[in-house]
Order: C-alpha cells, then sequence, then structure tokens
C-alpha cells in the first residue's frame, strides 16, 4: 500500500466511481482501503491524462476471461493449482502473474464463511418459526434465556481451506463451506440474557440426556436465578438428542420452565452462537499450554462480556427473523 502502481484495476474504478461522487480524498482512501497518497497519485495522472509505463501485458483479454472461469470453477484451489490449469489452457505466464491478475480482477485470498448445511424440509421449518415470530418484539426476546455448547480448542489456528471470492461475494453460495455438527468432544455450557451471561459448565463426559440434565439443575437454575430473579423466562436450546430426550422434556414440566420451539440445525438464529465468536475472537492472542489454563482463559474471557454485548445481541432478533424468511429459509449471514 502506498504506491499507485500497487493498487488493483477494481480499486482505481472505485476511486474514479467515488470522485465523481464528490466524495474527498480522505475518504476515498478509507472506503478503498489504500493510503491517501496513493488516491492523490491515481486521481492527477488520470486528470492528466498519464499513462502506466512499464512492459506492455503478457497476458491478453480472453487469456483473463480463461482465468476467471478457472477461479470460478473452484474457488478453494490455491494459486499453485490455478496457474497450473492456466498454463495447461495455454497461457505462458508466471505463477506472480497469475496472483496479479487474479487481485487485478477483484479476488482476493479469505477465510470461507461458515454456514449450516440445510436440506428442503429444515428450510421450510425455519421458514415457518420465522414467520410465527416475525411480529414478537425486542422486549419479548429479552424474557428469553439463550443456551448453547461450544467447542473451544488450545489452538484456533487451523480454520481450514481459504476461497478466492470478490467484493461482495461473501454470501455467494459457491464461496461459502458448509458446516455440520462437530464430533463429540470436551466442550463448555453456557447460557445468555438481555442483560449478562449465567455460569459456564465445563462438560467432562460425552452429553447424553442424563449428564445434560445435570447441567440443567446445577448451571442453567443458578443462571436463570441471576439473570431474571423471580420473573417468568422461556429457555432457549437447540435440537440435540439430549435436549430433545423424553426424560429432559419431563425435567422442564416438572420445574414448571417453559421451552422455545426451535427449527433443526439454526446456529445464525441463536445469538449465543455469535456470543461465543466474540470470546474466541478475544483469545487469538492467548497461548493456553494445557485444558487447565485453556479453562481458565475462556473463564476470564466470558467474565468480560458486558451487558451492553449481550443486549445487542438479543436485539438482533427480529433482524434474524427478517433475513430468514427474505432467505426463505435458508441459512443467513448472522
Amino acid at each position: 500500500m502506498g504506491k499507485t502502481a500497487d493498487l488493483t484495476t477494481v480499486q482505481k474504478m472505485t476511486i474514479d466511481t467515488l470522485k465523481k461522487e464528490g466524495k474527498t480524498q480522505k475518504v476515498i482512501a478509507k472506503e478503498v482501503g489504500c493510503s491517501q497518497s496513493s488516491v492523490s497519485k491515481h486521481i492527477n495522472r488520470e486528470a492528466k491524462g498519464r499513462k502506466r509505463c512499464g512492459r506492455k501485458e503478457c497476458t491478453s483479454k480472453r487469456d483473463k476471461r480463461a482465468l476467471e472461469r478457472i477461479v470460478k470453477q473452484n474457488r478453494f484451489k490455491n494459486v499453485g493449482e490455478i496457474h497450473k490449469e492456466w498454463t495447461v489452457a495455454g497461457v505462458s505466464a508466471s505463477r506472480s502473474t497469475t496472483h496479479r491478475r487474479m487481485q487485478d480482477m477483484g479476488f482476493s485470498c479469505r477465510i470461507p464463511r461458515v454456514k449450516p448445511l440445510l436440506n428442503k424440509r429444515q428450510r421450510q421449518k425455519r421458514l415457518a418459526w420465522a414467520q410465527d415470530k416475525k411480529d414478537w418484539t425486542a422486549a419479548e426476546w429479552s424474557k428469553v434465556m439463550f443456551s448453547d455448547e461450544s467447542k473451544f480448542c488450545i489452538s484456533f489456528g487451523n480454520q481450514g481451506p481459504r476461497v478466492w471470492r470478490k467484493t461482495g461475494e461473501a454470501q455467494n453460495p459457491r464461496c461459502l463451506k458448509s458446516s455440520v455438527k462437530f464430533p463429540q468432544s470436551v466442550m463448555v455450557w453456557g447460557a445468555m440474557s438481555s442483560t449478562a451471561v449465567g455460569p459456564l459448565c465445563f462438560l467432562r463426559s460425552r452429553v447424553n440426556a442424563a449428564v445434560y440434565q445435570e447441567v440443567l439443575e446445577h448451571f442453567m437454575l443458578p443462571a436463570a436465578d441471576q439473570l431474571y430473579g423471580g420473573d417468568d423466562f422461556i429457555f432457549q436450546h437447540d435440537l440435540a438428542p439430549a435436549h430433545s430426550a423424553k426424560s429432559t422434556s419431563t425435567w422442564f414440566k416438572d420445574h414448571g420452565i417453559p421451552l422455545l420451539d426451535w427449527p433443526a440445525n439454526s446456529p445464525d438464529l441463536n445469538p449465543i452462537e455469535n456470543l461465543w465468536g466474540i470470546v474466541k475472537r478475544k483469545m487469538r492472542d492467548a497461548r493456553p499450554n494445557n485444558a487447565e489454563e485453556l479453562k481458565a482463559t475462556i473463564k476470564a474471557t466470558w467474565a468480560l462480556i458486558t451487558p451492553e454485548e449481550c443486549n445487542r445481541l438479543v436485539d438482533s432478533m427480529p433482524r434474524r427473523i427478517a433475513a430468514a424468511i427474505q432467505a426463505k429459509g435458508a441459512a443467513t449471514k448472522y
């Protein structure tokens, strides 16, 4: 960044468009993601009608179209694999040239968004559920205690293959990675309301109905007292086998706790999923050496969650519902 030559074709076009709209160079630099001097040099060069000096490009427009087709066929390939296919197609270019042409087209190498894999029946049920809840207000959602389990690892570095995509393509189905239930392991159970978080429970064994009911007894009930006092609340959990077991349903009936009906495979509708993401982002710089240090780090980070963060996430429920309806039950950006 800082050199006009470093600007991609997309960035230059964006600068020209924003300049025509009357935006200042400072605003343009911020929106484009480059230095203000780069913006200034590009604008001055265009004004003077000067063209970039240097050797003529070794690739034609036809070559570039072939490259874009190769990238779009499988966006999870690395530069080396894409370069090899481009060469086989009859283009004589180096690996670095291949990379530059991809950048000129607006492709960037990014970690893919993860969305749940939904079948047609699940999408229909999600849509029906969203339509049923579309008139719920933020005040009504504030009466819901959201809960979930999440897996924490000592290392957060292994995030899988990256994907080539352009600006605005984050939600493109070809740029998404489908998520499925992760294998059972030692996980953390937690709960939240619109005002605060409850105590964490570290699960030491596979979560069956009996284990889950122990969690409810020793962690959910104290969390309810802490978050709601003597006020009524509705409990939310997903449709994991331990949650939907008959004995678990009986436990809730015996304790007089109403349950929020919940569509299957819908983590994007649950605000606590975003809360887990906040905790994990805050822990990125932590380097625990063992499980005990990891637990201590999780506890300390969980304790730093503010009421404002909880309120903002629960207040997003009407928007999540609207997004699910607009997507006709498909997974949403949340």
